[in-house]
């Protein structure tokens, strides 16, 4: 099985206390709320939003995926990091076997930079090509300008 790494930065005006809240403390409650087209619910199969639970996020009617179920691996809130691993999807994966991502919010000025890997860990003789992995984060890149819109437009969530 093959691993192929993928890692994109993205900036944001927020501090990331916020973000990191938005993003990963408070997603099932800020998401549905920012995006109600693109995710329906955010909600916790298993556990509370610590390590070792599952959350599963369903998606809007036009989206090409219905949902996706993430375990908490590993969860950092006085750094503002989070490791999670994808575990199930509606989309049967033909070549992927899991995927792991790392989120990790830094400081910078009164913002911060969003630093995200992730590893797609592919199935026995298959390939990724970037562009198809490009796609993905494109959509990650709406979501997170999506946040960082309302919570500049709204200052006080998750002050």
């Amino acid at each position: 099985m093959g691993v192929v790494p993928y890692s994109m930065e993205i900036t944001s005006a927020i501090a990331p206390s916020r973000m990191f809240k938005a993003l990963v403390l408070e997603s099932h409650i800020i998401l549905p709320k920012i995006v109600p087209e693109g995710i329906k619910s955010v909600e916790f199969i298993e556990g509370d939003g610590g390590v070792g639970s599952i959350k599963q996020t369903n998606f809007g009617e036009s989206s090409h995926i219905k949902y996706t179920k993430h375990k908490v691996e590993a969860l950092d809130a006085g750094s503002f990091y989070c490791k999670y691993t994808m575990i199930e999807s509606d989309i049967k994966f033909d070549k992927i076997e899991f995927v792991t991502e790392e989120v990790k919010f830094v400081a910078a000025g009164s913002g911060c930079v969003c630093k995200m890997t992730s590893e797609y860990h592919l199935k026995e003789g298959c390939e990724l090509k970037e562009e198809d992995i490009k796609k993905g984060k494109d959509k990650a890149m709406g979501l997170y300008k999506a946040v960082e819109e309302y919570l500049v437009a709204n200052p006080d969530v998750c002050a």
